[in-house]
């Protein structure tokens, strides 16, 4: 359960810190948005990442496993629609990047976290 709530905060962090970068296109108005939207993708990517890599598997074969960054833009896209105060200005685009931020971001963070949990 620990762990549950320490991803979700580096996650939250992370969501943050790509929505200050100007690059991205990406806007979060607030670190309750920031949260919430943290907690939607992650339950996002649990429900419906699965059920996407089975049906499109003869595509992410097919490149190699680059499949993975459409089903990540999706995603991120996904919960961009859901969450109030969470939006993307260049569409598919900032969530492709963003999901890319936002994996690597996380990362880092989760490592540097890694050591005191």
């Amino acid at each position: 359960m620990l762990g549950i709530l320490i991803t979700w905060i580096v996650t939250t962090i992370s969501f943050l810190i790509i929505s200050r970068i100007p690059a991205l296109g990406i806007e979060i108005d607030s670190l309750k948005k920031a949260a919430i939207t943290a907690a939607v993708f992650g339950i996002l990517n649990a429900i419906l990442l699965p059920i996407l890599t089975i049906f499109t598997f003869p595509f992410i074969i097919l490149t190699l496993g680059l499949f993975f960054f459409v089903l990540n833009s999706i995603i991120f896209s996904l919960a961009a629609r859901l969450v109030n105060g969470f939006s993307l200005r260049h569409g598919f685009w900032s969530a492709t990047l963003g999901s890319l931020a936002l994996t690597f971001i996380n990362s880092i963070l989760l490592a540097l976290v890694a050591p005191f949990t």
